[in-house]
């Protein structure tokens, strides 16, 4: 039997149904991503397995330094195929990790390729998979096609002047990408030297003479609109922790100044300034109705050695043990209590979060729209088996799971697109059991819409982006959809 099969992680006769019938011919609704809308824009041929696979992927690199492979080969000037040789034979030492199985997948989807990536295979399917690339069916938008993904959200600086997005809109060739608004640097006082660069590029963009608070925010709110013309209707911010140190405009001002004379700015203020945005930025968004995403918990750039010599995002970030829930329950209450608190998912990172982070999002439902506040899917570190089985089991034990938003893909790379297919087949295979021992109906009316809804159907409705797919919106109850996971059913029992 091949190890990618029909029923791969389905371990049971109803598992297999639930995933043929109702989960596997979902489209894909990617809210949150890191893909480049440049490439799409430029509709981009990957001209060998390296571009899209190898290139930017800081989860193989990790691998790779852990089988003793050297930098050369992972981040630094070795030849394509040499790198993609060195994936190669570290993949069978990657058994239990997720790597192995995300690894096979996407050579399954993608290139049609059930052989096994080893030191043998390698010339093979390195041949194979480089055809395959030059196919219109493997471009850029051609993959978002082939895996029936109707909406991209990418992550966007507000500096950006999101050209790559009026092309797309434009080209309109079958999916929505629009951007997401992630003001980080916005936030980053306590490093004058880069804040005073980005706020001169703000400048430049919302076209604004920032020469004070005042200006720093009409610049922002500028943007913000900007964002939202070309159809953004999320927000991201990524953070250790949130920050719920509260002040008065006036304190927040005179912290901007000193940022803006380059005068060193405290911890403390710092702490402040940052609680002041955020409250700002939570503000914009729910006054035009968007959705606000918290990324909480990374300990990021943990080898300075190596920050230094490669850069950022390259692979030698971990989980924080950050408290987190003093600070995310204040913020989201400033919010609240201001009635000002968007619809929000919150992301955590260090797995024992999960309990409270699956009770904190009970705090804040209003009873306005089903999962206001949404506890997002097992991100980074968790987006694996057991991770999203944790995040799953702990929402279904303390919240609404049949309200989820589902999975995303988190990622830059082209290749990912698999780990929604993954996703689903946890999903199913845990309700599946469930049905299996009793504990939940067998009762396909029930379950089956709940499933459907989990894998796209709620992120559709929750998320409400500006039109559908071509400018219509999409049916959740297609029946060309469900008539093929009725054939894949027939063929599964």
């Amino acid at each position: 039997m091949k190890f990618i099969h029909e029923d791969f992680l389905l371990a049971t006769r109803t598992a297999r149904r639930l995933y043929h019938t109702f989960a596997e011919a979902e489209p894909i609704f990617d809210y949150h991503c890191h893909l480049s809308p440049q490439d799409i824009a430029a509709n981009r041929r990957f001209q060998n397995l390296f571009e899209i696979w190898l290139e930017g992927d800081h989860y193989k690199w990790r691998a790779m330094r852990s089988n003793g492979v050297a930098e050369k080969f992972c981040t630094g000037d070795a030849e394509p195929f040499a790198k993609f040789q060195a994936w190669a034979a570290t993949v069978p030492h990657t058994l239990r990790n997720p790597l192995y199985h995300w690894t096979h997948l996407e050579l399954q989807r993608y290139f049609d390729i059930n052989d096994l990536l080893d030191e043998s295979t390698a010339v093979r399917i390195w041949k194979k998979a480089n055809e395959k690339l030059a196919t219109p069916e493997l471009t850029a938008q051609g993959i978002l096609k082939k895996f029936r993904v109707t909406t991209v959200c990418t992550t966007d600086d507000p500096v950006d002047d999101l050209k790559p997005h009026r092309e797309i809109a434009a080209a309109n060739f079958g999916a929505r990408v629009l951007p997401a608004f992630r003001p980080d640097k916005a936030l980053t006082v306590n490093q004058p030297a880069s804040f005073n660069k980005w706020v001169d590029a703000l400048a430049v963009a919302a076209n604004v003479d920032i020469r004070n608070f005042t200006a720093f925010l009409d610049a922002l709110k500028k943007r913000h609109q900007y964002f939202h013309d070309l159809g953004c209707r999320l927000s991201d911010h990524g953070m250790n922790h949130c920050f719920a140190d509260f002040c008065t405009e006036k304190e927040a001002a005179e912290i901007f100044t000193r940022a803006r004379a380059s005068k060193p700015v405290s911890a403390a203020e710092h702490a402040q300034f940052a609680s002041y945005m955020m409250v700002f930025f939570g503000q914009l968004d729910a006054s035009k109705g968007w959705v606000k995403q918290l990324h909480l918990g990374a300990l990021r750039n943990n080898n300075t050695r190596l920050l230094k010599q490669l850069g950022p995002d390259t692979g030698f970030d971990s989980i924080g043990d950050y408290p987190q829930c003093q600070a995310l329950a204040a913020y989201l209450d400033k919010l609240d209590s201001e009635n000002s608190l968007p619809k929000t998912i919150i992301y955590n990172l260090n797995p024992a979060d999960n309990y409270a982070f699956a009770t904190m999002i009970g705090n804040f439902q209003d009873g306005t729209i089903p999962g206001k506040v949404q506890w997002g899917s097992g991100w980074w570190f968790l987006d694996q088996k057991e991770g999203m089985e944790w995040q799953m089991n702990a929402l279904s034990n303390l919240g609404l799971l049949s309200r989820f938003v589902g999975m995303v893909t988190d990622s830059r790379s082209f290749m990912s697109y698999p780990r929604h297919e993954y996703f689903r087949r946890v999903l199913c295979n845990l309700i599946g059991r469930d049905v299996e021992s009793g504990e939940i109906p067998d009762d396909d009316s029930l379950v089956g819409p709940m499933i459907r809804n989990i894998c796209y159907t709620n992120a559709e409705r929750y998320l409400n982006l500006p039109g559908g797919v071509n400018g219509q919106s999409v049916n959740p109850n297609d029946t060309n959809r469900i008539a093929r996971g009725k054939k894949k059913q027939s063929t599964s029992q």
